[in-house]
């Protein structure tokens, strides 16, 4: 999973440059944010809440983008190796999830 610690390298080098981490509550509160940003346009379009006229559609790049960045900055702030919580949360649903869901759908047991 290199390219999870290369990133958290990047988002590290232009924070450090644009002043520093917040501390870890805004982060975390900026997700937050980003993600409703994120499900706002997903309501939008696959919802039942039709855009605004006046509204600008948002490229789901974008809202994933800005959600990820801030993701990073939060593991950042506290210390998290995300590839490492990657890796660990696979192996998690490997073994916990294994025949759990067939062709996509969930089944109950």
């Amino acid at each position: 999973m290199d390219g999870l610690q290369e990133a958290q390298r990047k988002v590290d080098q232009y924070i450090q440059a644009n002043g520093g981490y917040w501390e870890p509550k805004s982060n975390l509160l900026r997700l937050v944010e980003e993600v409703g940003e994120l499900s706002r346009e997903f309501n939008h379009r696959y919802g039942a809440k039709p855009k605004k006229v006046s509204e600008v559609e948002k490229r789901l790049e974008d809202e994933f983008g800005d959600v990820l960045f801030v993701l990073i900055t939060t593991a950042n702030s506290v210390g998290v190796d995300l590839s490492a919580a990657l890796e660990q949360v696979l192996q998690k649903y490997l073994s916990r999830d294994k025949g759990r869901w067939t062709n996509g759908s969930q089944e109950e047991k």
